[in-house]
This record gives structure tokens, C-alpha cells and sequence, in this order.
């Protein structure tokens, strides 16, 4: 082919490239991110046999949960002469956890069903006693049964007074730790299997603040995959066949679609809300963003924490009205939250930790509460934002009894109105195994790079291809420029050199 023509047409070629390249930074600089985020989508979303399905059935990670208890110093005094009662705080008790997604399920509908195995394990090692430690605390089955009776009819009062008289049931039980918490033997249930009608019967015959919850849960959970929707990702779809809970006044509150807290839909930004539920809360909770954090072993992560007013009365916080059923007298103070519908009406009430962000009056309705203190009690979540995962966690609620007076009772007769402090526990994992975190690395580090090293490489090859291409033709212009100027030149002399010809041969022939 004639140099002339293919010239031009490689000049083209190369200009088209160089546009194609410099359009391609620009494609990756706007669009990389979406195809990234697609990536982790994929990755992420509970497909049986992957990677990440494995880890949220069975997380490698070891939770653990600290409890301290409030020790009653002067519980003859506090019922004999009305002083105030004194607590020391006792703990930590420690317990290791292992979790384990067992009868797991597929659905049709992109979801899978499961119950929640957990195993408690005594950690003596990390406590500040054995499980046989002897605390007094207050008679939880009691004093719910004469709270509970305050507004029955005087002559049922009355009969309860006689039977604790003759069982010798007192406001106050020693037990020991793992008794408290894992149950023993409460005159009052055991009783009420026997009289009680078959129908109404509590689902258990001891009393323990964990009673029946070290095994395999009998609740059945179904949460979405994120396979065909990656915003459903972890989101609860059923609990136990429900949709909804049937406590509240309104369909918002009584919403069941949170996440377990270990996982979230990824891409969270700062202004999402996140929500766990936990069957003990009796409630979605929500958790909003606080600020960033990086994990010990580096990996960034988003703090979230429960929202200043998910525990405030009415008065500071209207849309709270939902959680009183029984109207604006039933509800709580601020910073409580009454889980008695879920407790079988046990006058339960929960807190954060030493009535953090709750009326100080609370807390000094007893002695011996130090005041509270964000580092040590409050509730939080770090989370990945770029996959979701939860990184730390510090779940920390303090349970309450709301103990109301009942002058029939003689038993209680100077128990006052109060609401008394049992516990409080401190629940979560401090970091991940480092094959989870170097995922983590990777799906937070890696991409940035390498969209920055695209779309400087695609831009800077096509500016010097450009380059070079106008470099080429401006000297095939000037090369151009001077053949044709080396042409006119040629020709001239040989129009001169013909025309002298021609004058010669015009003369005429001297003889």
C-alpha cells in the first residue's frame, strides 16, 4: 500500500485508541466502584458450600460474656428499717461462648432457616471467683408474683402472703453464681406446676436468669440470604413463623427485619441505621453511627451505638408511646425499657449499664452504684462498612426489677416502690481470625489501588499516544510541505530548462 495512504490510516487507528484509552479512566474513575461493590455482593451473600457461608454458620471467632452482679449487703436492714439498700458490685464472671447455626435450612424464597446452638464454658481463669461464689440478690419469682398481684382482689393477696408464710419464702435468696444464672430449684414454680392449669404453665420448673439457654435454641430463625437482594442480606425474615411480634401497639415497633449483629448488608455509609434484634430486647434496636474506628489489627471499621433516645420515656421521645400497651401510665422511665410482655410478666426492666443514659435517680435509689461511665458501658457495634461484617462488639444491658410495694403482703409490706438492680452483663467478641481481616484488608485496600493505577495508566497511555500522534502529523505535514515544495522546484527548472530548448531550437541555422 502507497505510503501516503497508510500513514493517515495509522495516525487514525492511533487517535481512536488513545480516545478509546482516555474514555476507559474515566469509565473505570465513575463506574470501577459499582463493579467492585457487585464483587463483594457475590462474595458475601450465604451461598451453601462458599466461603463466608461457613463462617456464619459456624463463626471462628470466640465470644465471650462478662457478668457482674449487684451483691445486697443489708437486706435485713433495707426490710426491717426501711434504709436504703446497699449493693457491691461482684464480678467479672466469665463465660467463653461458641456459636453454631445447626438444622439449617434452604428456601425457595432466598432464605434459610436455622436454630442457634450456644455453648457457655466457665472461665474461672478470667473471673474474679468460682461459679460457687454465694450472692444475695433479690427473689425474682416472689417478688414478680406480689408485684403482679398488687391490683387482684384482697383476698388472693392475702392467700399468697399465707403460702409464702408456710413455704418460707422470703424477698431476699442466697445462691450461689451459677445458680442465679443457670437455675435452681424456686419454691413458687414448683408450686405453680402443681396447681396451675396446664395451659398457663411457665416452660420451666427452676429459675435462672439463663436458665435453658446453654444448648440448642428452640426458636426457629429465617433470615434472607442476599443472593437475590444484597439490601436483605442477614435481615431476619421470620422468627419462630412470625413476621412481627405481638406485643406492640403499632406494626414499626412490633418490625422484626434486623440482623442477628453479626452481619449486615454491606456499603454502609454513615447514615445508615442498623437494627438488631435479639429475642431477650423484645424489640428491633436500632444503632446509628457514632465515628470511625480502626480494629488492632487494622481494619477499618464504623462505631455504632444505640441512639440516646431508644431508651427515653414518652415525654422526651413520643414515638416511644408504641411500647406502652397499656397506655402513657404504663411506661417506663427514662432509661428502661419494660420486656415483662416477653418475660411471662415478670416485672423485667432493662437498661445500658449503671443507668447509663438514664435519670440519675435511678441509680441512687441504691448505695453502692458508681456513676456511669461511656468507656465501660456503653453499648456499641464496629462494623466493616465496605462487607457488612461485624468486627467488635460490646452488647452491655443491665436487667431490673420494678418491684411495687404491696402493704397485704406482709412479706413485702416494706418493700417499697423501687426499681432494683440484679446485674448486668457484658456480651461480644474483640477481634477476628486473621483469614477474615485479610479478606477484609483486600476488599478495603486492594480496589482503591487498583482503580487509581487504571485510570492513571488508561489516561497517560492515552495522552501519549495522542501526543505522538499529533507529533507524527504535524511532521508528516511539514514532510509533505517540503516535498511538494522540492516538486514545485523540479518542475520549474524543467519548464526552464525546456523552454531554452525550445528558443534554441527556434533560431535559425548560421551558414
Amino acid at each position: 500500500m502507497d505510503y501516503d495512504v497508510l500513514f493517515p490510516l495509522l495516525i487514525r487507528i492511533t487517535i481512536v485508541v488513545a480516545a478509546a484509552l482516555i474514555i476507559g479512566g474515566i469509565v473505570v474513575a465513575c463506574e470501577f466502584s459499582v463493579l467492585i461493590d457487585a464483587v463483594v455482593d457475590r462474595m458475601v451473600a450465604l451461598r451453601p458450600g462458599a466461603k463466608t457461608f461457613g463462617w456464619w454458620a459456624k463463626p471462628p471467632v470466640e465470644p465471650r460474656i462478662s457478668l457482674y452482679i449487684y451483691n445486697v449487703t443489708n437486706a435485713d436492714d433495707f426490710l426491717s428499717n426501711g434504709s436504703k439498700a446497699i449493693v457491691d458490685e461482684v464480678g467479672p464472671y466469665v463465660y467463653s461462648e461458641t456459636w453454631e447455626k445447626v438444622n439449617i435450612v434452604s428456601n425457595d424464597n432466598g432464605t434459610l432457616s436455622y436454630n442457634l446452638r450456644k455453648i457457655y464454658t466457665f472461665r474461672e481463669d478470667l473471673s474474679v471467683g468460682p461459679e460457687d461464689d454465694v450472692v444475695i440478690v433479690p427473689n425474682i419469682p416472689m417478688l414478680s408474683a406480689t408485684s403482679q398481684s398488687k391490683h387482684a382482689a384482697r383476698f388472693l393477696r392475702l392467700a399468697m402472703a399465707s403460702i409464702m408464710d408456710i413455704l418460707k419464702i422470703k424477698p431476699f435468696v442466697q445462691v450461689s453464681v451459677g445458680q442465679l444464672l443457670w437455675g435452681y430449684e424456686d419454691p413458687l414454680l414448683k408450686l405453680a406446676k402443681d396447681v396451675v392449669p396446664k395451659e398457663q404453665k411457665l416452660p420451666y420448673e427452676e429459675f435462672g436468669l439463663l436458665y435453658g439457654k446453654n444448648g440448642t435454641s428452640s426458636d426457629r430463625v429465617t433470615v434472607n440470604t442476599g443472593v437475590d437482594d444484597i439490601e436483605k442480606y442477614g435481615i431476619i425474615d421470620k422468627f419462630n413463623g412470625r413476621t412481627h411480634l405481638p406485643h406492640w401497639t403499632t406494626d414499626n415497633c412490633n418490625r422484626l427485619d434486623g440482623t442477628d449483629g453479626s452481619i449486615f448488608p454491606p456499603h454502609i455509609d454513615h447514615d445508615r441505621v442498623l437494627y438488631v434484634y435479639d429475642k431477650d430486647l423484645c424489640r428491633l434496636l436500632p444503632l446509628v453511627f457514632e465515628k470511625e474506628v480502626v480494629t488492632s489489627n487494622e481494619v477499618p471499621g464504623y462505631r455504632f451505638t444505640p441512639p440516646e433516645w431508644v431508651f427515653a420515656d414518652v415525654d422526651s421521645h413520643p414515638d416511644n408511646m408504641c411500647f406502652c400497651p397499656a397506655g402513657k401510665p404504663s411506661c417506663s422511665p427514662n432509661g428502661l425499657f419494660n420486656v415483662s410482655l416477653c418475660q411471662y410478666d415478670s416485672p423485667i426492666m432493662l437498661s445500658f449499664p449503671h443507668f447509663y443514659l438514664a435519670d440519675d435517680s435511678l441509680r441512687t435509689q441504691v448505695d453502692g452504684i458508681s456513676p456511669p461511665q461511656k468507656e465501660k458501658h456503653q453499648f456499641f457495634f464496629d462494623v466493616q462498612p465496605k462487607m457488612g461484617t461485624t468486627l467488635r462488639v460490646r452488647a452491655r444491658i443491665q436487667i431490673n426489677l420494678a418491684v411495687s410495694q404491696v402493704f397485704d403482703i406482709k412479706q413485702v409490706a416494706n418493700f417499697p416502690d423501687i426499681i432494683f438492680p440484679i446485674l448486668w452483663f457484658e456480651e461480644g467478641i474483640d477481634s477476628l481470625p486473621d483469614e477474615v481481616t485479610d479478606l477484609m484488608r483486600f476488599a478495603e485496600q486492594v480496589p482503591p489501588k487498583i482503580r487509581v493505577g487504571l485510570i492513571v495508566g488508561l489516561c497517560a497511555l492515552g495522552v501519549v499516544l495522542l501526543l505522538l500522534s499529533t507529533f507524527c502529523l504535524i511532521r508528516n505535514s511539514h514532510r509533505q510541505s517540503t516535498l511538494h515544495l522540492e516538486g514545485s522546484n523540479y518542475l520549474a527548472t524543467a519548464q526552464v530548462d525546456m523552454n531554452k530548448k525550445q528558443n534554441k531550437d527556434n533560431q535559425p541555422a548560421r551558414y
